[in-house]
């Protein structure tokens, strides 16, 4: 987890709170790459529609490779996700 401080759930309000509720629906938790940008919920919303744009949005790449590239780019910074 974060050395940051970050806003729990149960302390979530406005956009943020929408942003939680849509993680915890979609995946049933608040991934910590989530929590971690919780003190700017519109930073933390771009973030989020950047992410889609890049992996869900129209591409040359395959949604398989474009899954393949984060893979090795993680796996080069020693990364999970």
């Amino acid at each position: 987890m974060a050395w940051i401080t970050t806003i729990d759930e149960s302390h979530a309000e406005g956009l943020l709170e929408r942003i939680y509720s849509a993680a915890r629906k979609q995946s049933g938790r608040i991934a910590n790459i989530i929590q971690l940008q919780s003190n700017n919920p519109p930073a933390l919303q771009a973030m989020i529609e950047l992410y889609r744009a890049v992996m869900f949005g129209k591409s040359p790449l395959s949604r398989a490779r474009r899954e393949m590239m984060a893979v090795v780019v993680s796996s080069a910074n020693e990364c999970h996700y």
